[in-house]
């Protein structure tokens, strides 16, 4: 293992995908839809096409995020017609405090993230995804933020535990539609 110190870093942003609308439910118990499975598998294999795989996944707990990360694993393992790699396991943490959050929170769960990781992703919900893009570079992002299953790569310029707001260049950016 290494300290972190010269290793490239990668954080990929993924706002959930689409989820079901409904009165009856909490909101944190909303499951995605037919479209937000298929986006989602789309999401992980672009991924895997572009060698992003996480060593370290950040999932709000809510259904729609579990589900979304759920049906990315799926699109990672290279089940046709992806035909992506598929890679070690992540360690996945499912986090409370990355449902409602706003950027500077979501950004403390990723300061914690062990120097070790080289590439994180982080599963969570708008504004506070969004936001967090725009904290990260506020000159690519995107000022109408993330859409449902919006990917984002920003690459960061120091150890996860001193990221800071401009600290973290976007360089892709992938609408993922199955």
């Amino acid at each position: 293992m290494t300290d972190g110190r010269n290793q490239e870093r990668t954080l990929v942003l993924l706002r959930h995908a689409k989820a079901e609308q409904s009165r009856e439910a909490p909101d944190a118990e909303r499951p995605l839809t037919r479209r937000g499975h298929a986006d989602a598998a789309a999401a992980g294999a672009w991924l895997a096409r572009h060698t992003l795989l996480p060593d370290v996944v950040l999932c709000s707990t809510a259904l729609r995020t579990r589900q979304t990360w759920h049906g990315v694993a799926l699109g990672m393992t290279g089940s046709p017609p992806e035909g992506g790699p598929t890679g070690p396991s992540p360690v996945v943490r499912y986090e409370q405090g990355a449902y409602e959050a706003r950027p500077e929170e979501l950004l403390e769960l990723v300061r914690a993230v062990a120097p070790e990781a080289g590439t994180v992703l982080l599963v969570a919900h708008n504004p506070g995804i969004s936001l967090l893009s725009a904290l990260l570079d506020p000159q690519r992002a995107d000022p109408d933020g993330l859409r449902t299953t919006d990917l984002v790569v920003h690459r960061p310029t120091t150890r996860w535990a001193t990221l800071a707001p401009g600290g973290a260049p976007l360089t892709a950016r992938h609408i993922a539609r199955g």
